[in-house]
């Protein structure tokens, strides 16, 4: 009897999802325990992703340093960290004292403009509503209403935002501070994953068993290529589009050209949808300026957008990732749902990575069946 009860299917999974619920109720009611757990990896999420981030963005550039010999001198690995560290904090040097100001100062025009650029935006609304309002369906549609609506909202979200950055002197600080611990910490974690990175790989391996120890060396070391191949082009991709956006608004003459540029350049990390993103704030700015303003705002992206896509991106990231644009769509909009401006951005490179772990294991598996063939 025991033994039908044991070999019964009902019974194993009766038992499984017992335990299962047991498991989910003690962990419901001992929730306490694991906060500290949470507080501790909240604490370190940022710091570790940026680092992360900026690890397989620089990893590259420390493997070509290594090759340089010159004579008998070799760079090591030690020093190949401490030059790219000196590169790196030049260029935080010069943000800090010539970009940074520049993009302050272009924020701070454009809010003070704001409620001008609102008015402006009034007018012409009342200007055109007054052109078709002689027409029967147009009254009865009633824009006005909802023009004095959404300009008291967008005036009312304006002041409320001001209003929380003057008082929320509490929230302030600890923003300053989390920033302050943050870019403290990420440079010790970037060093010292830049000069022992190498050696994670080596060690996970002598704890796994010897028959799957090759193996998960192999995956491990594509993974990390594909990373740091998708973390480097888009940094230089975003990098094009910001430099070339920023020339190209200035040459025409637009209002805010450095700040349009920085922002079309950090959004078009997301593919497919942030060029566009990008392009929103700047078509509504132009609008402000002149109907040719306009046109010409859109020519200029789309050539940036041209250049990016057939000479920039093809020979940068060229088809690592080989992901069909529907699969990305896809990807990007339940990504978004998920997690936000985060998902979007980080649900592309997750999909590849995992995408080569299971293109290596049917892999395996196929070349498996195959000698499995060939010794039959």
């Amino acid at each position: 009897m025991f033994e039908s009860f044991r070999k019964s299917k009902i019974l194993f999974w009766t038992v499984e999802l017992l335990l299962l619920a047991t498991t989910v109720w003690v962990c419901t009611n001992i929730g306490f325990i694991f906060e500290p757990i949470g507080t501790f990896i909240s604490t370190l999420f940022t710091p570790v992703i940026i680092s992360g981030f900026l690890y397989y963005l620089f990893r590259p550039l420390v493997n070509i340093l290594m090759k340089v010999k010159i004579n008998k001198f070799k760079v090591n690995r030690t020093l190949a960290v401490v030059i790219i560290f000196i590169l790196l904090g030049t260029l935080v040097a010069l943000g800090l004292i010539f970009l940074i100001p520049l993009l302050a100062s272009q924020i701070g025009q454009l809010i003070a403009k704001t409620p001008t650029y609102l008015a402006k935006l009034q007018e012409l609304f009342n200007q055109y509503y007054n052109q078709f309002s002689r027409y029967e369906w147009v009254k009865q549609l009633k824009f006005e209403n909802y023009a004095d609506k959404f300009g008291k909202t967008v005036e009312e979200s304006l002041q409320g935002f001001m209003g929380n950055v003057t008082t929320s002197l509490g929230t302030v600080i600890g923003t300053i501070t989390s920033i302050t611990v943050t870019a403290i910490t990420v440079p010790f974690m970037l060093f010292y994953m830049l000069k022992d990175g190498h050696r994670l790989i080596p060690n996970i391996k002598k704890i796994l068993p010897a028959r799957s120890a090759d193996k998960t060396e192999v995956l491990l070391g594509k993974m990390g290529d594909t990373i740091s191949k998708y973390i480097g082009g888009q940094a230089i991709e975003c990098s094009f589009v910001a430099t070339f956006t920023f020339l190209g608004y200035w040459a025409i003459g637009m209002p805010y050209a450095f700040l349009l540029g920085v922002l079309a350049g950090i959004t078009n990390i997301i593919p497919y949808i942030g060029p566009y993103i990008g392009l929103l704030p700047a078509l509504i700015l132009a609008l402000f300026v002149s109907p040719k303003m306009f046109f010409t705002v859109i020519v200029v992206c789309v050539i940036v957008q041209q250049v990016d896509g057939n000479l920039i991106y093809p020979n940068v990231i060229g088809k690592s990732l080989d992901i069909h644009p529907l699969t990305i769509i896809i990807l990007l909009l339940v990504a978004g749902n998920i997690a936000g401006l985060t998902g979007m951005i980080l649900g592309i490179p997750a999909y590849a990575v995992l995408k080569v772990m299971i293109k290596y294991f049917i892999d395996i598996y196929r070349l498996k069946n195959d000698s499995e063939h060939i010794e039959k």
